[in-house]
Parts: structure tokens; sequence; C-alpha cells
């Protein structure tokens, strides 16, 4: 089965990178990264694939421009997934998770998402959107379970 991993900069690549490890070469593993984001490459140990997309936005991006940047980030994002074929997107909510996740749904893709470990008592900006579309979605600290029902808590990744 081919998994589509987002890696987003920083501590949403290790987690990724942690999932990876644990879910182990059983998988066949293809990976999306945000286009200014070599770090994320580096980090890799189970190869497959890499996609580069554009970063929707920046904290201080104004509104035009990270609707601009939104759709780029989305047309690239629905060329790797057409390219790549993959049975499911996972991420920890990185902003290029989004656009991919929701055009996933639209395809068909199944969506697993994991809400970041940094978030105990409140969801993400992108763990909002995604919980609305995920067909999975974990939580790493039990204290956010009320905040979303149908979420699943299966403990941490790191």
């Amino acid at each position: 089965m081919r998994l589509l991993i987002v890696l987003g900069s920083g501590g949403h690549t290790k987690e990724m990178i942690r999932l990876v490890d644990l879910l182990g070469p059983g998988y066949e593993y293809c990976y999306i990264v945000a286009a200014d984001d070599d770090l994320s490459l580096q980090k890799i140990k189970l190869s497959g694939p890499v996609c580069r997309v554009m970063r929707p936005r920046w904290k201080n991006t104004g509104l035009l421009l990270s609707g601009l940047r939104t759709l780029w980030s989305s047309l690239q994002s629905l060329w790797a997934l057409v390219r790549l074929h993959p049975r499911a997107i996972v991420s920890t909510g990185p902003g290029v998770a989004v656009p991919a996740s929701i055009l996933s749904r639209l395809l068909g893709i199944k969506v697993i998402y994991i809400e970041t470990g940094s978030r105990i008592f409140s969801l993400s900006a992108s763990g909002r959107i995604m919980y609305r579309i995920a067909d999975l979605f974990f939580v790493q600290w039990p204290e956010l379970l009320p905040l979303c029902p149908k979420a699943v808590y299966a403990g941490r990744l790191f």
C-alpha cells in the first residue's frame, strides 16, 4: 500500500518520521514537502518519490497573497496526487497538508490526520479544518477528546 506522507518543517517532520519508523518498511512511501524545506528531505529514512509544493502561507502573509499561494499549492498537490496514486495521505498538520488533504478527499483517497503533539488543550488551525475532512483523526493527548468526540487517542508519537 502506498502512503503519501506530508512533511512540514520542524516538529511536524519529526513526528511524521517517527510514525514512518513505527510503521516500518511494510508500506511504500511517497512524500510531499514544502518547496523551501530542504531540512525535512534530509530526515527521510525510508525513501520514496518526493513532490515539493509551495507553502500556502507564512504567518504575516496577507489574505490575497495567501489565497494565491494556496491555489498554487493546491495545483501542485493535485499533480502529486495524480502522479503518485496513494491509498492514503497521512499528516500532522503543516500548512501544505490542508490543500492536499481536501483534494485527496475529493479524489477518494483516505485522509489520516494526527494532531501535532504540541497541542494539548486546543486544536491547531489545521486540526480544526482537518477534523471535518479526515477519515481518521488522532490526538496525542487525551485532554483533546472532549473537543473532538470522533477522534482516537492512541498515545504519543515521541
